[in-house]
């Protein structure tokens, strides 16, 4: 029966090959969307600068909300995708 079904199928396979690349392709989007490093190096230099008085407080605590509020964003969509068990 396997057999019936894959010649049927036959002229579906390119659409199917096209469908498989896109789903790879949003796979790797998404975990270069998700990947946390590039915010946490943000932070590190974030912090980094303060300390050598490049930035004041203000600045910093206009700079650091963005960042942390995408490190949250993060870290739900990784803790949806555990708990999916997707991750």
């Amino acid at each position: 029966m396997g057999l019936v079904t894959e010649i049927l199928m036959l002229p579906a396979a390119p659409f199917r090959g096209v469908g498989w690349v896109l789903d790879k392709v949003v796979q790797a989007a998404e975990q270069e969307y998700y990947d946390p490093g590039p915010v946490q190096e943000a932070l590190a230099a974030l912090e980094r600068e303060r300390e050598e008085g490049l930035i004041g407080d203000e600045e910093f605590e206009e700079r650091e909300e963005p960042l942390m509020q995408r490190l949250e964003e993060i870290r739900a969509y990784q803790l949806r995708n555990a708990g999916a068990g997707g991750g």
